[in-house]
Formats: structure tokens, C-alpha cells, sequence
């Protein structure tokens, strides 16, 4: 049973925003220290990525746990539905159905929309709101930057041209040198 009314579950929700959350500030300022530059929200991209960095070719989504299903597994095989809670996603029990229902299309539409962004050519991160702990934040920054630069290097990799065979001549220069 929900602690609070109908109202106010309302007003709660209604509060949460899309943009300028928490974690993504915090991927912000941390990509912004390490010298990245980047633009927010794409309109021109499919799923508004929170964040686009055009010279990596990367799209980076900044995802709530609990929004996004973070590693929840809601499995419906011509069975009754399975769910199984994670550490950082725990699926509520008022309203249980709802809540299914919308995790799961969240969770479809962003594969939707990154399988049509890897078309386009574009590179996805998903940066989960549980790997931005105090404990674990610093780390995932330094993974990030460290996955961009590698992104980078591997796009503007120029290709290896593997050195001219020489024949060799017939002269034997060791020979020529015990002449001497």
C-alpha cells in the first residue's frame, strides 16, 4: 500500500525532470574537467541523447535505475511474467502492473534507438545512475574518458602500409667485409 495519496504521488512524480538531473551533472562536469566538449540534448538525434560529443561520434545516455530497468529482468515467455529487483532497481508494489508495463517499453525503446544511432555510425555509452556513487564515480569518469580516447584513436586510425620486400642482391656484404 502507498504511504502517500494519490495527490501527492502526483505532485512527487510530477517533479521528476528529464534534464539537468543529478547524475548527469555529474558526468558533465567530469567529461568538461577532462577537456571534453560536447552538446546536450540533440534534437537531430533519435532518443535526445543527454549528451553528444560529434568529434568522438559519440552519444552518451546518463539513465535513472529505476526508470530504465537497470538490470532488471522482466521475462514473458507464453508464461506468467518474471521480474527480478536489482540492488539498484526495486520495482513497486503498489501499481506493480503500470510500472512493469512502462520499464518495459523504456527499456525497448532504448535499444530501439540505439540500434538506429549504430546505424547512423554514432557510438552509444550508458552511464547508469548507480555507477555515479561517491564510492565508484571517480572510476567511471576515468572509464569514460579513457573509452572516448579510445574511440577516437580507433576512428582516426591511419592504415599500416607494411615496408617494401627488397630483393636481396647476390653480394654477400660480410664476405665483401673479410676481404678487407
Amino acid at each position: 500500500m502507498d504511504k502517500l495519496s494519490a495527490e501527492q504521488r502526483h505532485k512527487n512524480m510530477a517533479a521528476v525532470h528529464s534534464k539537468d538531473t543529478k547524475p548527469e551533472l555529474i558526468v558533465r562536469r567530469g567529461l568538461w574537467s577532462r577537456g571534453f566538449r560536447y552538446r546536450l540534448n540533440s534534437p537531430k538525434l533519435p532518443g535526445h541523447p543527454d549528451l553528444v560529443l560529434r568529434k568522438y561520434r559519440t552519444c552518451i545516455f546518463i539513465n535513472g535505475c529505476f526508470w530504465h530497468g537497470h538490470k532488471v529482468t522482466i521475462t514473458n515467455n507464453h508464461e506468467p511474467i518474471t521480474i527480478e529487483n536489482s540492488e539498484c532497481c526495486k520495482i513497486p508494489q503498489t501499481n506493480r502492473e503500470f510500472w512493469l508495463a512502462k520499464i518495459r517499453r523504456n527499456q525497448e525503446r532504448d535499444i530501439r534507438e540505439q540500434k538506429v544511432l549504430a546505424e547512423m555510425g554514432w557510438h552509444c555509452i550508458t552511464v547508469w545512475e548507480c555507477e555515479l556513487k561517491p564510492k565508484v564515480k571517480e572510476q567511471t569518469l576515468k572509464s569514460l574518458a579513457f573509452t572516448l580516447n579510445k574511440i577516437w584513436l580507433d576512428d582516426h586510425r591511419v592504415a599500416a602500409k607494411p615496408y617494401p620486400q627488397l630483393e636481396e642482391e647476390d653480394y654477400n656484404y660480410s664476405r665483401a667485409a673479410e676481404e678487407k
